[in-house]
């Protein structure tokens, strides 16, 4: 599952998907974890973070991640395995590449942070129009809609 997804819609998600890209929020990961303890899954995540500033998107800006890793390393019934980043619109193609290899980065300090459980192994990111540069700095995921499937009418 890609897109925003509210914690009331918790439960539908860990029955529906096996995959999670999605997780915006402490709040939002721990109803994740309640709903997959309670209905005995284990759905992979992809944390979502928000490297730029930009109020149309969601997610852990880096230094809010770094601090909710204690408590995201306690939840047990989820499988984190991953970062997931969506940029603003506009960007240049060294901006872009920039932000993309700042996910990397970390992803690799919360690897590194000591007292995190946490093994973050997909880099979620990039889209039609940024693939290449998100494969550069190291996706594993990339999404590929408009390429595939036209401009949206």
């Amino acid at each position: 599952m890609i897109g925003h997804l509210q914690s009331n819609k918790a439960r539908k998600a860990v029955q529906l998907f096996d995959w999670i890209h999605s997780v915006d929020s402490l709040k939002l990961a721990q109803k994740l974890n309640q709903a997959a303890a309670d209905l005995g899954r284990r759905p992979a995540c992809c944390l979502q973070v928000k490297i730029l500033p930009d109020p149309d998107k969601y997610g852990f800006e880096p230094e809010a991640l770094m601090a909710a890793l204690p408590d995201l390393g306690q939840l047990n019934s989820l499988n984190i395995v991953g970062l997931m980043a969506i940029l603003p619109l506009g960007l240049t193609e060294t901006q872009r590449q920039s932000a993309f290899d700042q996910v990397r980065i970390l992803a690799k300090q919360v690897n590194q942070s000591p007292g995190s459980h946490l093994q973050i192994d997909h880099l979620s990111m990039g889209m039609s129009g940024d693939f290449r540069s998100a494969i550069a700095a190291g996706a594993t995921f990339i999404r590929l809609g408009t390429i595939l499937f036209g401009q949206r009418q």
